[in-house]
């Protein structure tokens, strides 16, 4: 398959399910392999990731869920909320956590002052590109992906309960499965007003 076939197949799945034919270990070793081998900033490697599946999965979900009830509104948006978690995120499979080592980063704002200021958001550049590799090398086995934001509100009780050491900061969340409902392309932006083609 061409790249470009592989990045037209990617969507936000937002239907998520079980039925997969791969075991978590060869999961685990493909998202190992596509994070490892995504670019980061003097190669300095400062993205981590945590797979949770099974009940691991689950509770990071109930924790979530637990979180947000905290911020909505009322017992109206909260169970808006509560089936989308349900439906978007636990009905997966699995997820993956990315994390940014900030013990890496201010190392080499240390030890490379000349650039301090930039390896924050070189290391965020690095999530960016490891999270697509990731998303694309899930895409290309047949699952579905999103990518979520929960953070910083879940920070503390994740880390609480999965033992992440404190200088792991959480950056994404990636829940993942077998897609029982195909994700919708989105509109794209006028060419024109993206892309700039300087000849001379």
């Amino acid at each position: 398959m061409k790249f470009t076939d592989l990045q037209a197949q990617r969507h936000s799945v937002y239907a998520l399910g079980r039925n997969l034919s791969q075991t978590p270990t060869a999961l685990f070793d493909l998202i190992k392999l596509a994070v490892k081998q995504a670019p980061t900033a003097f190669n300095n490697q400062s993205v981590r990731v945590v797979l949770l599946t099974g009940a691991a999965h689950e509770k990071l979900w109930a924790i979530t869920a637990q979180r947000l009830q905290q911020e909505v509104p009322d017992a109206a948006a909260y169970e808006k909320t509560l089936a989308k978690i349900n439906q978007a995120f636990q009905a997966g499979f699995g997820t993956v956590l990315f994390y940014t080592d900030t013990a890496v980063v201010t190392e080499f704002e240390e030890t490379v002052p000349l650039y301090a200021d930039n390896f924050y958001d070189w290391s965020e550049q690095g999530h960016g590109i490891a999270e697509y590799a990731t998303w694309l090398a899930l895409t290309e086995i047949g699952l579905g992906a999103s990518l979520q934001h929960y953070n910083p509100l879940i920070d503390a009780p994740v880390a609480e309960a999965f033992a992440i050491p404190a200088t792991w900061r959480l950056r994404a969340q990636m829940p993942f499965g077998s897609i029982e409902t195909p994700g919708v392309a989105k509109e794209s932006v006028d060419d024109s007003a993206r892309f700039k083609w300087i000849k001379a």
